[in-house]
């Protein structure tokens, strides 16, 4: 290993493990923890997992993305016929997803939905996490938002499901039950992604339970962790692999100064009609069944 190589890893060890704890408090949910790592300033909640990391950014460039997932969650994208006019984000973290959609689409209306006020109020003083007319934030449980929105029939062009309480999704955001109600939210085209890993035991339950509400959808993941997007829209219709080609090309050089390679993306998306990777049993995820906690042991 040559001296530059040696070096650039050492720095990107120390950037995530000599941090400085900036900000720590217990909420009605978890410990939060805020730790300056050289350039780097990440969220953590303080739990059993080494899942912890919630959101982080480049101080000296907070619009550049950091995680892969985040990244990743952009394929979405490529699957909407027009720019979004209406996007739900339930969970919130540090608000990089929000002001990252804001600044690509500042007409559109952005609602973030994030179940504990602490985080909130975290990601707005140390994550610049920002609200205007077109960008909210509530404080309120995913599934109660999204029933309440059902109600009055509200629709989204883009609904990402990002919520994590630290261990993993929460039990009652798996269900079948839930993703019938989310996709009564979708508009004519709109696309749903969903923050999930391809890793857990978990895996089956969750690809079998999306197969049973949306039909096909899309795995987009980087075979290098354990990052998957489950990306399905409101057509039955995948879009086709040509069309995808085409926005992969108009989109490259928007995304590129966030640090998206949706080229990369793209070639790491797989339809599940072509290749389903569960057994045919396996057995969906409802209300009266979702043991989350014993599975992810």
């Amino acid at each position: 290993m040559n001296n530059f190589i040696f070096l650039t890893v050492l720095i990107t060890i120390s950037n995530f493990s000599f941090a400085e704890v900036i900000h720590k408090e217990r909420s009605l949910y978890r410990n939060i923890i805020v730790e300056d790592s050289f350039n780097l300033r990440c969220l953590k909640f303080n739990v059993k997992t080494s899942k912890t990391n919630q959101s982080c950014l480049y101080k000296d460039d907070p619009q550049k993305l950091v995680f892969n997932y985040t990244k990743l969650l952009f394929s979405s994208l490529l699957l909407l016929d027009k720019a979004p006019e209406k996007i739900l984000i339930v969970g919130l973290g540090g608000g990089t997803m929000s002001n990252t959609l804001h600044q690509l689409y500042p007409q559109a209306l952005i609602e973030n939905v994030e179940i504990d006020p602490s985080v909130i109020k975290v990601a707005r003083q140390y994550f610049g996490f920002f609200e205007n007319d077109k960008v909210t934030s509530k404080v309120q449980d995913g599934r109660i938002f999204v029933k309440r929105a059902a109600m009055k029939k509200q629709k989204y062009d883009w609904i990402i499901l990002d919520a994590f309480n630290g261990d993993y999704i929460p039990e009652h955001l798996l269900t079948k039950e839930f993703l019938q109600e989310t996709k009564t939210l979708l508009s004519k085209n709109g696309v749903l992604s969903a923050n999930t890993f391809s890793v857990s035991d978990l895996y089956a339950h969750e690809s079998a339970t999306y197969k049973a509400v949306f039909g096909d959808f899309f795995n987009v993941r980087n075979r290098k962790n354990s990052n998957r997007i489950i990306l399905t829209s409101n057509n039955t219709a995948l879009t086709s692999e040509a069309i995808i080609t085409e926005r992969v090309k108009s989109l490259q050089p928007k995304l590129s100064p966030y640090g998206i390679d949706i080229i990369q993306i793209s070639s790491n998306m797989s339809s599940t009609k072509d290749e389903q990777d569960w057994s045919g049993d396996t057995k969906i995820l409802t209300d009266q069944f979702s043991p989350a906690n014993l599975l992810n042991q």
